[in-house]
């Protein structure tokens, strides 16, 4: 992982966020035993820096890192911020502006430096992507995101699902936009990345299109696929059992038999694996939320509102109303 020096980063953010003019806390998470990163963090502490840090017991990954600092901070809204630079710290107050009117907003580097075989690759990510969970989105490579408490406390990540945690938001229903940001001048990473990082980042997109479409009906990821590859398999044995009975051709000699039966035996057992998806999901189906409530409305409030209406020279409907004023005012200030 890219780690560029945290002193000058420390530094660079915090000048972008108290241009915010927001009361904020700024939380480290090392993934690991970082002795250096460390160091540099608690000099930072030690000169007066108001910062917590965090240190897991090993490499867990990006992912339950970030699962980590949700969990410890306390602020409604949170930012996440990479460990090296990668936007211009002075547009931080443009991510917390457009939070304002969505719930989950993505830093786009805009404009975005680099080679052109740099730029056909993020071409090539977004477009599959697009393509396979319907999700449009320019720039998930920056780290630099913000979104509202809600999105973190409903949303679990693992693994490598950090990058993916918009189309994640954007599935369940949270309203995800993108901001364009002054890319940094110190962002130029000019490594290569090895065969098996472009291989995870599909089955990464591939993981995610599974888990928002197909969590609770696993039966008709698997039934689909079984069903096809069991209807190849029953065609051709059709076929063989029809040459062998009506025209007397043997079938002792043809891999087409062993090859369609395999088929036959394939498409049954994905078709029962999809059948006992299903039997885990019914078990578990009320522990289970792929959605979210967007808004409330109790119409029980505006009954008694009415009611206080009815009557506005009784005092008791007078003081009944003044405690459901109190409780809406109350919650605009909450949210």
């Amino acid at each position: 992982q890219r780690v560029d020096g945290l002193a000058d980063l420390h530094a660079a953010y915090r000048r972008g966020l108290d241009a915010c003019g927001v009361s904020y806390e700024m939380i480290y998470v090392l993934d690991g035993p970082k002795p250096t990163e460390r160091d540099a963090l608690l000099a930072l502490r030690g000169a007066g820096e108001p910062i917590k840090v965090m240190q897991l017991g090993k490499s867990f990954g990006e992912a339950t890192a970030l699962m980590v600092g949700f969990a410890n901070s306390s602020g409604a809204k949170l930012l996440t911020l990479p460990a090296y630079f990668q936007i211009d710290p002075s547009e931080i107050g443009n991510l917390l502006v457009s939070l304002d009117t969505a719930d989950f907003v993505i830093a786009r580097r805009w404009p975005r430096r680099g080679t052109r075989l740099e730029a056909l690759r993020r071409r090539g990510f977004h477009g599959l992507l697009k393509l396979i969970t319907g999700e449009s989105f320019d720039d998930l490579g920056c780290g630099a995101r913000a979104m509202n408490r809600r999105v973190a406390e409903e949303i679990t990540l693992y693994g490598e699902q950090h990058r993916l945690l918009p189309v994640l938001a954007a599935q369940q229903g949270f309203k995800v936009v993108q901001a364009d940001v002054a890319q940094s001048e110190r962002d130029d990473f000019r490594g290569r990345y090895r065969p098996r990082e472009y291989v995870h980042r599909v089955l990464d997109i591939l993981t995610v299109f599974f888990l928002v479409r197909f969590t609770k009906k696993p039966l008709r990821f698997f039934g689909m696929i079984g069903s096809a590859i069991f209807g190849v398999g029953a065609l051709v044995v059709a076929v063989l059992l029809v040459q062998r009975i009506a025209f007397a051709q043997p079938l002792a000699d043809r891999p087409a038999l062993l090859l369609s039966c395999l088929f036959v035996v394939l498409g049954v057992q994905l078709f029962a694996l999809g059948l006992l998806g299903e039997l885990i999901i019914f078990t578990h189906a009320k522990d289970l939320k792929d959605y979210r409530v967007a808004d409330i409305v109790d119409a029980g409030l505006a009954r008694r509102d009415r009611a206080v209406q009815a009557k506005p020279t009784s005092s008791a409907a007078t003081m009944a109303g003044e405690p459901q004023d109190a409780a809406l005012r109350s919650d605009a200030v909450t949210r």
